[in-house]
């Protein structure tokens, strides 16, 4: 009996009686975000978080605790336990590799708790990033930039993805290339990464309970890019962040009513210095294994 293309059967699991081969999805609940980890890669697949003024600590009515904020120089990267040893992203990879470890929820999103912060130091949200140019200066205030839209919009939501795009070689034809760091090789290290936003308010003060809804994706390479570069020459379709990481973000109806972010705030960094002094503390923590 012939079956159409696209048909779902059921499977014979007697198949998989000795061992089902996947792949696994380690869904990763954290406090301040949640995570999906590439055990093939050894780094996030896709990360996504939600802030508010409050969550950053910056609501006026809802007003944090000091005593219970999160405070960065209290917290050391450490490899995730929750993956087999196999699949796991180890310290000792990064050691002298010449990249960052790079967050992909910032610990500045994570004020909350120290304990939501040290979350944010695992290896599971960690991805191999240039260092200077990069993961301390753009991709930081491209972080910043994402807080800050807390000030004109309600809930903000982030997701972050790391990515493998194919290059044009001379001899024409398109190839992926990466690098893989540690020894043995374990950590790959991605060729862009993907800010990918959707931003709601009340569409106006008389619905509050009908949202205005704004999205928008920009993809960077894992490059030094210089300050002056503007936000919005990184402006990609949402459907190209998908098609590139397997993924769907947002359904059709959200991306349908949804505006454009640049159309509805302004895409511009604000370049701050800020970070240096605490990614070189981060880089000088990369010390041999013991």
């Amino acid at each position: 009996m012939k079956t159409a293309p696209g048909t779902m059967m059921q499977v014979d699991t007697a198949v998989l009686k000795y061992g089902n081969p996947g792949p696994i999805s380690d869904v990763l609940v954290r406090r301040a975000y949640v995570a999906g980890y590439d055990r093939r890669l050894r780094h996030p697949a896709w990360t996504a978080e939600h802030l508010t003024l409050a969550s950053l600590g910056k609501s006026a009515l809802e007003p944090r605790n000091l005593d219970e904020a999160g405070d960065r120089s209290n917290s050391q990267f450490a490899e995730d336990t929750s993956i087999p040893a196999m699949f796991r992203a180890k310290l000792q990879d990064y050691f002298r590799s010449g990249y960052d470890r790079g967050h992909m929820v910032p610990a500045a999103d994570a004020k909350i708790s120290q304990a939501a912060m040290d979350e944010t130091f695992l290896l599971t949200n960690i991805a191999p990033q240039v260092g200077a140019g990069f993961n301390r200066h753009y991709w930081a205030y491209v972080e910043d930039w994402c807080r800050r839209l807390t000030s004109a919009f309600a809930d903000v939501y982030v997701f972050t993805v790391p990515l493998y795009l194919p290059k044009l070689d001379t001899d024409g034809k398109w190839r992926v290339s990466h690098e893989v760091i540690g020894s043995p090789p374990n950590v790959s290290v991605p060729t862009h990464f993907a800010k990918v936003v959707l931003a709601s308010k009340p569409s106006s003060p008389s619905t509050p309970d009908i949202p205005e809804i704004s999205t928008g994706a920009f993809v960077l390479p894992n490059a030094i890019i210089p300050d002056e570069a503007k936000l919005e020459s990184f402006v990609v379709p949402i459907e190209a962040v998908e098609r590139a990481a397997g993924l769907t973000l947002f359904s059709d109806a959200v991306k349908a009513q949804a505006k454009h972010i640049c159309k509805t705030t302004k895409c511009e960094v604000i370049v701050r210095r800020f970070d240096d002094a605490v990614k070189r503390s981060d880089r000088k923590a990369i010390s041999g294994p013991k």
